[in-house]
């Protein structure tokens, strides 16, 4: 007896082993991400704006494509092979990162970061929802420990995702651009590291209970105890496809002209709506499985409002971090992208206690149904961020914060994480009908998709005072303007003659000194008009904290813009060159706005999401009793 019992309170080697392997694979995914946007700012110089709507398209893409890994992992690859190609592809698409961070000068750079994110995209879809799959399959229907199987599954994501900022930082976040690579080919390094060891020990332990082999063939051959084999292994109407398509086109027409969203998202939106009622529409489903399937997708639908938040972590709380967070600790700067490992080893310290809460709830039968636990993760989200958002408030610009408002809400912010994330992925294990778990998982997915880059669309809100513009009001793009290096301190400033684009001399030059911080800064002002254009030290403040190297600048239009100029030295061929960089900066942007709400400061930005993920958590809340009863007993 107390061996039976023995055997039943632990976890079978197959979830470490699967733990393992999905430690390592987020340790390249979270890697990547943490210095990515410092990347293509930094490096390839692009604006935040530019940035932000990248990472969004990146990040939501990533997600999107596990639908078709779980299609094709349920007809016909199986868990194992997608895991595989798909573990593969990501290797090949970080080491493209790395080649675009090797030749980040060169007009070749944007095209290898796309191809590799291209491959990052595809493979993640075939590794992503394969693996979380297999881990409900450890264990015999019903098994009450599969809840806590995906809470330590998730400790292993969590695991590798706190390692990788600060590797992929340490190595590839120093303040030089051409370090950047090395941060990428660590993530490579950690891609690989996660197939082989899933390779090498995959047929030993990643076995059911009766000891076969799991995901070694495609879904749709396993038993199905809900239907039969003849229901499960039923063809698809082809009138259904069609109209499926038909209302496919009709979204895609809606958001991309109607409502204006740019090429990927609409294709992600318009997705996300018509794959699930694809998928309900199917005439083989049982009541009872619509039922949960439905439970499924109004959960996913809230999610979506947690992930847009949650993930500002790889975008504009990088930027607050880079910019208004006083890193300095003893005697050092902590890198920006540290603090992305801040969720992780909360995640890793606290995910145990609330193993515990919730198994000692469960115990006494008072333990939440999943919906309630999502909806406390969400109202957990919104107290983060309205601390960080008083934490801001009335705050100037140009003065940096303690870091104790970042990592409070970045802890704050794990609490709530762990109330929904892990929650999320069992429920969909056991709301699922076997025959289309994997495809449920990549729907589930697709709402982590859309809530990606609805993210990337909320970071490019964010609000500058002064903001890097890589054009001229007069059409000149700033990867042109490498003639302006050829000016003397002393000597004429050439500008672009806005009628035929060509070059003239502008006169009257004035150098002045502005003291910023103990620091002279020369500033050239040009008088073109009999007005001498000035720079406040204000703007100063700000411009230097993203380019503190700048060793000359020229004010244009009137002061409303100014270009800065950077030269640097590097090796190259073995022989030292001499690299100028140059950076138009708009010293007036507009301001974003949101739902006709206009965002003057970080303090409105924050409480964007402070009542956005308030409102989703009380509307999720009211529905809970309404979805325990869908779920038919499972909760």
């Amino acid at each position: 007896m107390s061996q039976t019992t023995a055997q039943s309170s632990s976890h079978p080697k197959g979830l470490w082993i699967l733990f393992g392997t999905e430690m390592w694979e987020r340790f390249s995914y979270y890697g990547m991400r943490a210095i990515f946007v410092l990347f293509m700012t930094k490096a390839l110089l692009f604006d935040k704006a530019l940035g932000s709507q990248i990472y969004g398209s990146y990040t939501g893409l990533v997600y999107l494509t596990p639908l078709l890994g779980g299609y094709m992992a349920d007809r016909y690859w199986g868990n194992r092979k997608s895991i595989i190609v798909g573990g593969l592809l990501m290797a090949l698409g970080q080491f493209f990162m790395f080649l675009s961070g090797s030749f980040h000068t060169e007009p070749i750079a944007p095209m290898l970061m796309f191809v590799g994110l291209g491959f990052l995209i595809l493979g993640n879809g075939f590794f992503k929802p394969n693996i979380s799959t297999m881990v409900g399959q450890l264990y015999p229907q019903g098994d009450k420990r599969v809840d806590s199987a995906f809470t330590i599954f998730y400790m292993g994501i969590n695991l590798g995702a706190f390692f990788a900022p600060l590797v992929t930082g340490y190595l590839g976040d120093t303040g030089n651009p051409d370090d950047f690579k090395w941060g990428f080919l660590a993530a490579c390094v950690g891609m690989l590291l996660s197939v082989i060891f899933f390779v090498a020990l995959k047929n030993k332990y990643i076995v059911t209970p009766e000891g076969e082999q799991i995901g070694s063939k495609p879904n749709m051959e396993r038993k199905e105890i809900e239907t039969n084999t003849e229901v499960a292994s039923k063809k698809i109407d082809m009138k259904q496809i069609l109209i499926w398509v038909g209302v496919l086109i009709v979204l895609f027409n809606v958001f991309f002209f109607a409502l204006d969203l740019d090429l990927i998202g609409t294709f992600i939106f318009s997705l996300t709506i018509v794959a699930p009622g694809f998928i309900i529409s199917d005439p083989s489903l049982t009541k009872h499985e619509k039922d949960k399937i439905w439970v499924i997708y109004i959960s996913a639908f809230f999610v979506i409002f947690f992930w847009a938040a949650f993930e500002q972590a790889g975008a504009s709380l990088t930027y607050f971090a880079e910019e208004q967070t006083d890193r300095n600790l003893f005697g050092k700067v902590v890198p920006a992208s540290f603090f992305q490992s801040i969720n992780a080893v909360a995640i890793v310290i606290f995910a145990p206690i609330f193993v515990w809460i919730w198994g000692g709830l469960g115990k006494r039968n008072l333990e939440p149904a999943s919906p309630f636990k999502q909806a406390l993760g969400l109202f957990l989200l919104a107290m983060g961020y309205l601390v960080i958002a008083f934490g801001v408030k009335g705050i100037d610009p140009s003065t940096k914060v303690s870091m104790g408002w970042l990592i409070s809400l970045y802890t704050i912010h794990t609490y709530g994480e762990l109330c929904l994330s892990p929650i999320g992925l069992s429920m969909v294990n056991k709301l699922s009908p076997a025959r289309l778990a994997s495809l449920l998982m990549g729907v589930w997915f697709l709402s982590t998709a859309s809530a990606n880059k609805f993210a990337g669309t909320l970071s490019s809100l964010y609000p500058e005072e002064v903001k890097v513009d890589r054009t001229i009001d007069n059409g000149i793009d700033v990867t042109q303007l490498d003639k302006l290096a050829t000016f003397k301190l002393n000597d004429s400033v050439w500008n672009a003659n806005p009628k035929d684009n060509s070059l003239i001399p502008l006169v009257n030059i004035q150098t002045t000194k502005s003291l910023t911080n103990n620091k002279v800064d020369s500033i050239i002002s040009i008088d073109a008009t009999n007005n001498t254009a000035k720079v406040s030290n204000f703007h100063l403040k700000l411009i230097k904290i993203n380019n503190k190297n700048f060793d000359r600048a020229v004010v244009i239009d009137n002061g409303a813009k100014l270009i800065t100029q950077e030269t640097t030295e590097r090796v190259k061929d073995k022989v030292p060159v001499k690299e100028t960089k140059l950076q138009v900066w708009n010293l007036h942007p507009e301001k974003p706005s949101f739902l006709g709400f206009k965002i003057e400061s970080l303090y409105n930005f924050f409480m964007v999401f402070v009542f956005m993920a308030g409102a989703s958590s009380i509307i999720l809340f009211f529905l809970s009793k309404r979805l325990l009863k869908m779920m038919h007993g499972i909760r």
